[in-house]
């Protein structure tokens, strides 16, 4: 039974159990209309999000919306609200009765805006027709203080990846310049980091339940919910076991404390029993516990429908195109790249949905329209992470590595291929299923044979994309990537099975220039590398610095936080310019 009592909310705990399984499946509303026609007269929640809506199970303001509704919640969701003019968007659907939510949307927004070289975009992938500008610079920060200047009385909670990377002082790129935590520039009163379905239903059952007894606002936002920050008021205590970071101003003036502020950030991110960390009076919570197979299952089953809101008719929204018919198997991923924000905001650990879970979710894509019996990806953050955990779970409690896999394989760690080839060979004998691809990026240094020979002989579309990234150890140690020579073993393996398959596919190679640490030698390098193995690479970008990694906090300060060692960084548009073109070595 769904947790709520005339569209109010009771008190049992978050998440499960669902809406019955006869839930309307039509997509939350987003106008006032649409409102009226379920005979709303206020929501208890509000969402706004950067992206264009779409329903589907990896868009996050769609889960959280459809979670918040499971659990006996009204919501709505206001997708790229106009910041520009009048801000009736922003007023449209009323004061919601527990709080406003606000995301940026899937990417940060200074990401999705900027190319490496800084200059601006001409597309969006998450809005319709992949058009630009649909969204403000610093897009948390905008929307929340548009939503402060006309509801300074009502909750305001942030989350999404770019409210999560942002959580404490960071490095901006686009700015090049230090900046404290969003909740400071933002005025939000609470920030869920990470996966936030459990924080948002508790955050709704504190403020439902608080409101009956309490009128003032600052006395409804909770403190103490898992996986969340704030800023703390003067006189309240904090706890005596906390991990103080340096200050804002101290980091500011010296770059060896911001390294060294990152260093125990990033060893606490990758606890699972972890520690509060205070940065001044912004109080960052420990996270939950990693959820279950089985609250991962109930998120994937709720109502979505899997297609944009009918308000966008015909109009083509490029990322929902390219994962409209696509399975996310699991979370997490325990490779821990330096440039990667994919284990800092899903975790290190793996949780897995069920197989009964994926196959439900491929009946129901079987059902959209334009189904031609092709999966586009079977996969995840990393398609051959599937089930994959420490044999020893006290052990892995101990653990504060930031990858599983480098500088070496953890002994406790179980690569067991057989549920993941399981689900291959169940999903391929399905009678409404072509051939299922994975498009997902895959780690060549996690492999079997076995796993490698099914992989190649029947997932892939006639192009396997891996990312080497580099080839100079040096470089790919502070990148936290396997060695070249691992790469060239797999290069030799996948054309071995190609050749025995009778197949004529191609190893794909994404690669990255002007990485801390990375030197015009390491470049020339490279390109005679790829010369002697006749690639032309295509799959290759500049590095960007994105909030809160490794590879952005050595560029920053110019020091590995580890060793406080010096490493060389390109940072002049010369620089960066000179080293990319090394991939492009057969032009004249």
């Amino acid at each position: 039974m769904p947790r709520h009592l005339d569209g109010r909310h009771d008190n049992t705990s978050s998440l499960l159990p669902l809406m019955p399984a006869n839930a309307t499946t039509y997509c939350l509303p987003t106008t006032r209309k649409e409102m009226e026609y379920r005979g709303w007269d206020e929501v208890d929640v509000v969402l706004f999000s950067g992206d264009a809506y779409v329903d589907h199970p990896q868009f996050g303001a769609a889960v959280l919306g459809r979670v918040l509704e499971a659990a006996g919640y009204r919501v709505a969701i206001v997708p790229q609200p106009d910041w520009r003019g009048d801000h009736r968007d922003f007023t449209k659907m009323g004061r919601p009765r527990l709080f406003f939510g606000v995301t940026a949307g899937s990417m940060d927004s200074m990401v999705n805006h900027y190319t490496a070289n800084k200059r601006l975009r001409s597309d969006d992938a998450y809005t319709p027709e992949g058009r630009a500008g649909m969204r403000p610079d610093y897009c948390t920060i905008t929307y929340c203080r548009i939503l402060k200047q006309l509801f300074p009385d009502v909750p305001l909670v942030i989350g999404g990846i770019e409210a999560s990377m942002r959580r404490l002082a960071h490095y901006d790129y686009w700015s090049d310049r230090l900046m404290p935590s969003i909740l400071v520039d933002s005025g939000a009163d609470l920030l869920v980091y990470g996966m936030g379905e459990q924080a948002i239903c508790d955050i709704a059952d504190a403020i439902h339940n608080r409101k009956s007894l309490i009128e003032n606002r600052e006395s409804l936002i909770p403190h103490t919910i898992p996986q969340t920050a704030y800023i703390a008021d003067v006189n309240e205590a904090l706890p005596d076991d906390a991990i103080r970071l340096y200050g804002f101003e101290e980091a500011k003036k010296d770059k060896r404390k911001h390294a060294e502020n990152f260093r125990l950030i990033e060893i606490e991110s990758n606890k699972i029993i972890a520690k509060t960390i205070i940065q001044d009076r912004v109080v960052v919570n420990p996270p939950y516990p990693p959820i279950t197979t089985e609250q991962l299952d109930a998120i994937y089953d709720l109502p979505f429908t899997y297609k944009p809101h009918p308000k966008y008719k015909d109009k083509r929204i490029p990322a929902y195109e390219m994962i409209r018919f696509s399975v996310c198997m699991h979370r997490g991923c325990f490779g821990g790249c330096s440039f990667c924000t994919i284990s800092a905001h899903q975790g290190k650990q793996i949780v897995s949905r069920s197989k009964e879970s994926i196959l439900r979710q491929i009946a129901r894509l079987k059902d959209l329209p334009d189904w031609k019996g092709y999966l586009s990806d079977l996969g995840g953050p990393s398609a051959n992470m599937y089930a994959m955990h420490g044999r020893d779970k006290s052990l892995c409690e101990r653990c504060a590595r930031a990858s599983c896999l480098q500088p070496a394989i953890c002994k406790n760690l179980n690569r067991d291929f057989r549920p993941l080839l399981d689900i291959y060979r169940t999903v391929d004998a399905l009678p409404y299923i072509r051939k299922a691809f994975v498009g997902s990026g895959i780690r060549y240094d996690l492999m079997s044979e076995e796993y490698g020979r099914e992989l190649i002989t029947r997932h892939v579309s006639g192009r396997l994309k891996v990312a080497p990234e580099h080839c100079s150890d040096r470089v790919l140690q502070l990148m936290r990537k396997p060695s070249w020579n691992e790469y060239r073993r797999f290069y030799d393996f996948f054309m071995r099975i190609n050749a025995e398959a009778g197949l004529n596919q191609q190893l794909i190679p994404y690669f990255i220039s002007s990485h801390p640490g990375c030197t015009d030698h390491d470049m020339a390098a490279l390109a005679e590398e790829t010369r002697r193995m006749h690639y032309r690479p295509e799959q290759v970008q500049d590095f960007t610095p994105t909030p809160m990694t490794l590879s952005t906090c050595m560029y920053y300060t110019g020091l590995n936080p580890y060793t406080m060692q010096p490493v060389y960084t390109a940072k002049t548009k010369a620089e960066k310019q000179k080293q990319n073109s090394y991939f492009f070595w057969w032009k004249k």
